[in-house]
């Protein structure tokens, strides 16, 4: 298939559009803004106050949504023409990568956008605001006195030897149903050498896939997986369980940064880009850092070295994910993996 009929089968097979998960509001000011984002709330609730703060001509409408509802949403406001917000911020950047794309977002460049690396801006419409390693997470009881799997290489070792410990116990993200776990996945398989041995492991002990990292989370804190491998650590760190330990995996982590971007057509472009350079603020990666959006990778800090880093850059190359044929490949082989009774 070419990419000119990928490109159309994408862009016009109708999507059914989900409603978001929560609604917050900022100000009261006369002009509304409008965000979605796949951000929780409870977490970017001190940075969109202080922007509002900052804004009194604006009340801010901030939508939480899931990632493949919120790229289904996008995608048929530009495609419709419909009226889009007035800012999307998306985990899945994959699918943001394809918005710009598809020419459904403005363009925007200031002082604070242009000092962004290469790996997290595009086009000067797409950028990256955050920095979010995905780590394995751990139940420090259960691994107390005992070795923590530190790689993949140690993770599939420990799986190996045991398998019945393990067994019902290891959860990931679902990737049919969460951009963000196909997105580590399509990563993994791109990087890892050992991909495809960890899937045949996962089968072997009846790994769990499972939507959300609330869930998977809070699983790991009382016990119910020993191991959740690929989730944000920031979702760690803002979930606040002292029972959860984080390793950054020491033969590579991937570094996700959200994707920001000003759709085409935003009533409100021009407070679209104004949040998007306060979020790019010292004081505003401050704000980050402190609700665990931006952590630092500083090997003296973590242990990591820089050579294990691998930031997921805002590119074309992330649409390969994109392609109906690579994609199902991969969601082919997670389906041989975590088979329909084997989900929680």
């Amino acid at each position: 298939m070419t990419w000119l009929r990928v490109f159309l089968v994408l862009f016009l097979v109708p999507v059914p559009l989900a409603a978001q998960e929560d609604i917050a509001r900022f100000g009261a000011g006369p002009q509304p803004f409008l965000i979605r984002s796949t951000t929780d709330i409870a977490i970017i609730r001190p940075l969109i106050q202080r922007f509002a703060d900052t804004r009194p001509d604006l009340t801010i409408t901030y939508e939480q949504w899931g990632s493949n509802a919120l790229f289904d949403r996008s995608r048929a406001d530009c495609r419709q023409q419909s009226q889009p917000a007035d800012a999307v911020l998306s985990s899945a950047v994959q699918q943001m990568v394809w918005l710009v794309n598809a020419a459904c977002a403005q363009p925007h460049r200031s002082d604070v956008t242009a000092q962004l690396p290469q790996t997290r801006r595009w086009r000067d419409e797409l950028w990256g605001i955050t920095l979010e390693p995905a780590v394995i997470a751990y139940n420090r009881t259960a691994f107390s006195g005992g070795t923590v799997p530190k790689s993949r290489f140690a993770l599939l070792d420990a799986l190996r030897a045991d398998p019945e410990r393990f067994r019902n116990r290891i959860a990931t993200y679902d990737i049919a149903t969460s951009g963000l776990g196909f997105l580590f996945a399509f990563s993994d398989s791109l990087e890892a050498t050992t991909f495809g041995a960890l899937l045949e492991s996962f089968a072997r002990v009846d790994a769990v896939a499972t939507c959300c990292s609330a869930e998977i989370i809070t699983g790991v804190a009382n016990g119910r997986y020993l191991v959740a491998y690929n989730v944000l650590g920031s979702y760690v760190a803002s979930a606040n369980h002292p029972e959860v330990g984080v390793i950054l995996p020491e033969d590579y982590t991937l570094v996700l940064s959200r994707a920001f971007m000003i759709p085409r057509g935003a009533r409100q472009a021009q407070a679209a880009a104004a949040l998007l350079d306060f979020l790019l603020t010292p004081e505003a990666q401050a704000m980050l850092t402190q609700v665990g959006l931006v952590f630092s990778l500083d090997a003296a800090e973590t242990g990591l070295a820089a050579s294990a880093r691998r930031p997921i850059a805002l590119s074309p190359s992330l649409m390969v994910g994109l392609d109906a044929a690579r994609r199902q490949q991969l969601l082919d082989a997670w389906s041989e993996t975590f088979q329909p009774g084997w989900l929680p």
